[in-house]
């Protein structure tokens, strides 16, 4: 090889690595960006209701009839019940509003065991 040819190879390994080190610390750059958005609290907890609402719904369905609440979609309904939560706490009616719930509570287990009587 001539002295210009290895120049010009020297040249475009240099090029060639500059490149491949700028391309790491753009992804070394970007990693540390979107650990920091993780660690936000709004998005721990967001990835905490996901979780939640992803156990409550195996544990439910699973005891209830096999597809029983395949089509209930507890995501899309987490934020009104979110809402109705801290209306309730706001205007402190917790305790009315377990009554409410066990009254419900009561009433649909009265309905189970009375379709279940007639079958």
């Amino acid at each position: 090889m001539t002295k210009d040819a290895e120049s010009a190879a020297f040249d475009a390994d240099k090029q060639r690595l500059i490149r491949e080190g700028e391309l790491y610390r753009i992804k070394v750059v970007h990693a540390k960006a979107m650990v920091a958005n993780a660690l936000h609290p709004d998005a721990l907890f967001h990835g905490a209701v996901d979780h939640a609402v992803g156990l409550a719904q195996a544990r439910l369905g699973g005891l209830l009839q096999p597809g029983g609440l395949s089509g209930f979609n507890f995501k899309a309904l987490m934020p009104y019940a979110l809402t109705v939560g801290s209306f309730i706490a706001r205007k402190k009616l917790v305790k009315p509003a377990l009554g409410v719930a066990a009254v419900l509570g009561l009433g649909a287990a009265w309905l189970m065991r009375r379709q279940r009587a007639t079958d």
